[in-house]
């Protein structure tokens, strides 16, 4: 597993259809997973370290069977220290 570099990352929102309970978090443990029940939508939130770790994540949504409505990635550099 690689780390993520803590000077530049790929943060990214996933948006799922339907509700994704507690016990999923062990696959998407980098992530967070909060519910929107007006939309009915679980969205998974977080960085990861790169383009092969986000398409992990992908990939296990596909095997669960679970559709995905949208995903945004965007470079997110954090100020040095």
């Amino acid at each position: 597993m690689n780390d993520i570099n803590p000077n530049l990352s790929l943060h990214i929102q996933i948006k799922v259809r339907s509700f994704l309970d507690a016990s999923w978090q062990e696959w998407f443990d980098r992530l967070e997973m909060d519910y929107d029940p007006e939309e009915d939508v679980t969205i998974l939130t977080g960085d990861l370290p790169d383009q092969a770790a986000l398409m992990g994540i992908l990939n296990q949504l596909n095997q669960m069977n679970v559709v995905i409505l949208l995903v945004t990635q965007t470079t997110k550099k954090q100020p040095s220290q």
